[in-house]
């Protein structure tokens, strides 16, 4: 049982890790800085994050890095993606307030 918890609470912070480093990309701040969503609050609504939510959003957050290290053919299927997982991670942190 406690391997199972540790296993789960490693998960956890590797998706955190992950979503956190999507979010510290200059890419992702131009592109959130021109939509007008705050990083700061983004990267303060991953600490929230648990369970489903947390694994939606580090899944869209790994496609995005992968898309972005794709090189400029991505650049338009990044762009939609960040602004994805920045939206729904803002709109997780408005709904737990």
């Amino acid at each position: 049982l406690d391997k199972a918890v540790q296993q789960r609470v490693s998960q956890e912070q590797a998706d955190r890790d992950v979503i956190l480093s999507l979010l510290q990309r200059q890419e992702v701040r131009d592109i959130a800085g021109k939509a007008g969503l705050s990083i700061e609050k983004a990267q303060t609504a991953v600490t929230m994050l648990h369970g489903k939510d947390l694994q939606q959003a580090a899944q869209q957050a790994r496609q995005a890095q992968d898309n972005l290290a794709g090189g400029a053919s991505t650049i338009v299927i990044s762009t939609a993606t960040i602004i994805i997982v920045l939206l729904f991670i803002i709109l997780i942190v408005l709904i737990a307030d």
